[in-house]
């Protein structure tokens, strides 16, 4: 049986995924089997496995950091948000149906054995798992059922790190409010706490952590400091979301949609020299971008609704006449299109104009797609034998006109998205992970402006290997390791 260790927050955002991804690193750079897991997961971000599965994408980076293959073990459990009051339910990597999120709290102690059996498997096969928590474990109307939190750490026996962000201010109040909330035994259950995202000189928190230790019996295991590294965030809270880039050559406007989902997609080009990745939710903030994506959704007519009227769908428009390309992903390719209907309600049901980009037509379906492939740009599009790599998770079904021409050219046999002139929409996430997809739509887009492009591409693998192992230097520098060991061996 595999030995756990469990990292809490004090609130959602204070950085629980990334630090157990460093730690995941740790213990793998220190020779053992490791893998990560959370129980219960709420995210648009996700992942499809090798066998067609779902899972959060959290847990996939975190397994990429671990040097494994992503497995639904890792998540069980994931929630991706449809409505304010109700999510789709996933578990074990297949859709269960959409639950309002009172009926989901009234059954979700059934899944427990769902997510043991999971952790089991893991457990057997690895020589530590490192446990991620959800928000806080002081949400005290939510701690009778928890199967995330403290509930997870007693039914898995796992010690735990109770990690507070000291960037929004009040982090001493965080993590000393945060387990006078708990129970006796929760507490007993805290091993360490941990400061997270300090900018400065950190002997200056001295006087407040000796204070902070005696008030709560708990030692310090470190301040960990802001490191600007590029890493896959979770969820929507993600700052990059937030970031106004540096100028650049290349200004990349991605639209910031209400349900957007892996926003992770455009991290490979945010990572390109001269290259800025921006998110738009407002026309002021559009400007004059040399390239517009809408990406995926999880409530695509919705927010095809918003963008039209926020004002975003006439200022795309007005852009795209005036020769700037336009490239949707997913939901955001089925916005392209001429119609998006529903007649199943699986979005609640309806129809809606699409953007009229694409000679394209959706209709949603009860079952979801989800599969990974590979493939090649088509003739057709402006990268002809290119090739490409990733997966598709989608509900509808999108069928291309007459005369409309495929974007890609899959090794399936089958052909995906649609190109017409200087706008292209596909369902593959990941579309520009390769270096080679990269390197040819940045050329066009220099080209464009009367450039020559003469960057060095880099492999985008190879570059987020070097970004996991800057994080583990990272942590493994500002944390007390030895304690980290000893709370590992010694357990609950």
């Amino acid at each position: 049986m595999a030995k756990t260790i469990m990292v809490q927050g004090t609130m959602s955002n204070v950085g629980k995924s990334i630090l157990t991804a460093a730690l995941c690193r740790i213990f793998k750079q220190d020779g053992y089997r490791v893998a990560p897991f959370k129980s219960q997961n709420m995210a648009l971000n996700s992942f499809i496995t090798t066998e067609g599965l779902e899972m959060g994408r959290a847990q996939a980076v975190q397994a990429e950091a671990c040097g494994v293959e992503p497995s639904v073990l890792m998540n069980p459990i994931l929630l991706k948000p449809v409505t304010d009051m109700g999510s789709q339910l996933i578990v074990n990597g297949e859709v269960r149906g959409n639950y309002m999120a009172r009926d989901y709290f009234a059954m979700k102690k059934q899944l427990i054995p769902d997510i043991m059996h999971a952790f089991e498997i893991l457990s057997n096969e690895n020589d530590i798992i490192v446990i991620e928590g959800a928000g806080s474990p002081a949400e005290i109307n939510l701690k009778t059922d928890d199967i995330v939190n403290m509930g997870l750490a007693k039914l898995t026996k796992s010690p735990v790190l109770l990690v507070g962000d000291i960037n929004p201010g009040g982090v001493f109040a965080q993590l000393a409010g945060t387990l006078l909330l708990l129970d006796e035994d929760e507490k007993d259950l805290v091993k360490a706490t941990v400061i997270n995202k300090f900018r400065g000189d950190p002997t200056i928190l001295d006087p407040g952590l000796s204070m902070l230790e005696e008030i709560t019996g708990k030692p310090c295991a470190g301040v960990v400091p802001y490191a600007p590294l590029d890493i896959d965030d979770e969820d929507s809270l993600s700052s990059r979301l937030e970031e106004q880039q540096a100028p650049a050559v290349i200004d990349i406007a991605v639209i910031r949609l209400p349900k957007l989902s892996n926003f992770t997609d455009f991290t490979a080009l945010a990572a390109m020299p001269g290259t800025g990745v921006r998110y738009v939710d407002r026309p002021g903030k559009l400007g004059n971008p040399d390239l517009v994506i809408l990406p995926g959704s999880k409530s695509t007519i919705a927010d095809l609704r918003w963008l039209r009227e926020s004002g975003l769908e006439t200022a795309v428009l007005r852009l795209h006449n005036s020769g700037v390309p336009v490239i949707g992903i997913c939901g955001g390719y089925q916005m392209l299109g001429l119609e998006v209907t529903d007649r199943e309600g699986s979005e609640g049901g309806g129809s809606i104009r699409g953007m009229g980009l694409l000679p394209v037509r959706t209709a949603f379906a009860a079952q979801k797609h989800r599969t990974r492939v590979a493939g090649h740009f088509s003739e057709s599009s402006a990268f002809p034998g290119i090739p490409v790599e990733g997966y598709e998770i989608h509900m509808g079904e999108t069928v291309l006109q007459d005369g409309a021409s495929p974007l890609l050219q899959l090794d399936n046999g089958t052909a995906d998205g649609c190109v017409h002139g200087t706008v292209m929409g596909s369902y593959l996430h990941g579309l520009f992970d390769r270096k080679e997809v990269r390197e040819a739509l940045l050329k066009k887009l220099y080209e464009r402006k009367g450039l020559s492009f003469s960057e060095e591409v880099p492999d985008y693998r190879t570059y987020k290997e070097q970004q996991y192992d800057l994080l583990a230097e990272t942590v493994r520098n500002s944390l007390n390791m030895k304690l980290i060991y000893r709370i590992l061996e010694e357990g609950v």
